[in-house]
């Protein structure tokens, strides 16, 4: 792929106004250029420090050609955006990461596919689109296991375990669901949750930030540390490789990330299993705002743009711990704004509802 550079002064699209869009914005921002967020919900988080917005339908076809040929370059904060809108998008505008991407790593079937021709470890699946399939798929599997939609889950919604023979109703279950495409996992026993998040230009230069240990409390991500503790060097090396591979194969434009399980066999030896791909700027990497000489917004847009790719190192060596602020926990702000070192990030949402995230606050340490 031929970079294409967006000189400072440029207009950088962004599909989605959430609070990723709005750090991807404020980034861009820092490096002389402009934001057009592109959303359907009137109180985006993005819209505040965006120099251009356009509310409307990812389904409209007149308003996302008119929103992309407004700008230089498209990207997207999150992955459940209609492949069709990407489509429509790349028809007008540079969209980075690629339609392409965004149909492999929104679909868990087709991900994982993905993942298994690359000679990546992932938990044992099936596809489910019946009740009898779900009924061979969990003889095949066994219990305990993982039902999930296919597309448009996050944060534990789409999901259910399965663990006892009651909850195997083929019918009942399938009937939960909706009619859904379905996809069941085998379930990992992993000792923790990692993820590696880095960058890919279009020119195939890589960088990637050190592997980060995530700590998750109701589906929701609750604490990111980096580096990972306990961890051996060359497990720590091999994640990094499993996300260059990834990137690689994908011929990816941007930052994502890579979380994975790991799994402490018998003898202590650590084994990496790929959990999912996300095609963006992503929660566990927000510490580097702070801890890392590049931040992966700064990161993001660098890549997209077609400029040259930031170091993703840690100066000093600091470690760092970002912790969500989720919902009534963002009333705690005046205490961390009173904390020396505590970074405080706020999101700008209204209202504070359980499981939602208010913002977050970085710790560095020596």
């Amino acid at each position: 792929m031929t970079p294409k550079t967006i000189a400072p002064g440029g207009t950088l699209g962004i599909v989605g106004g959430g609070q990723l869009g709005r750090m991807i914005a404020l980034a861009a921002a820092n490096m002389g250029l402009k934001a057009h967020i592109y959303c359907p919900d009137a109180d985006s988080p993005a819209f505040d420090v965006a120099a251009k917005t356009t509310c409307a339908a990812y389904d409209d076809a007149e308003a996302l050609t008119r929103f992309a040929q407004s700008v230089d370059v498209v990207t997207y904060e999150f992955e459940n955006i209609p492949r069709e809108t990407a489509d429509l998008l790349a028809a007008h505008a540079a969209l980075h990461p690629s339609a392409s991407a965004l149909a492999t790593t929104q679909d868990r079937l087709s991900e994982k596919d993905f993942i298994n021709r690359l000679g990546i470890p992932t938990a044992p699946f099936r596809a489910v689109d019946t009740p009898d399939d779900f009924a061979r798929a969990l003889d095949a599997i066994g219990r305990p296991a993982v039902l999930k939609t296919r597309r448009f889950g996050y944060d534990g919604k789409g999901q259910r375990i399965i663990r006892t023979e009651a909850e195997s109703d083929r019918n009942a279950i399938f009937a939960e669901f909706g009619g859904a495409a379905l996809i069941l996992e085998g379930f990992v026993a992993f000792e923790r949750e990692v993820s590696v998040v880095a960058a890919r230009a279009a020119d195939g230069s890589f960088a990637a930030f050190d592997l980060c240990e995530n700590e998750h409390r109701d589906h929701i991500l609750a604490v990111t540390r980096v580096p990972a503790p306990g961890i051996a060097p060359e497990t720590a090396q091999a994640a990094l490789g499993i996300a260059r591979t990834i990137a690689d194969a994908l011929d990816y434009v941007g930052v994502l990330a890579v979380e994975m399980f790991l799994v402490r066999e018998a003898d202590g030896a650590e084994r990496l299993v790929v959990n999912e791909i996300a095609p963006r700027v992503h929660n566990s990497g927000h510490w580097t705002i702070e801890g890392a000489t590049t931040s992966q917004f700064a990161q993001h847009v660098r890549a997209v743009c077609g400029w040259p790719l930031g170091d993703p190192s840690r100066p000093g060596g600091l470690k760092a711990e970002m912790r969500n602020l989720i919902g009534d926990e963002v009333e705690g702000w005046r205490s961390v704004l009173a904390e020396p070192g505590a970074h405080l990030h706020l999101y700008g949402k209204g209202e504070a509802r359980p499981g939602r995230k208010m913002g977050h606050v970085t710790r560095l340490k020596p």
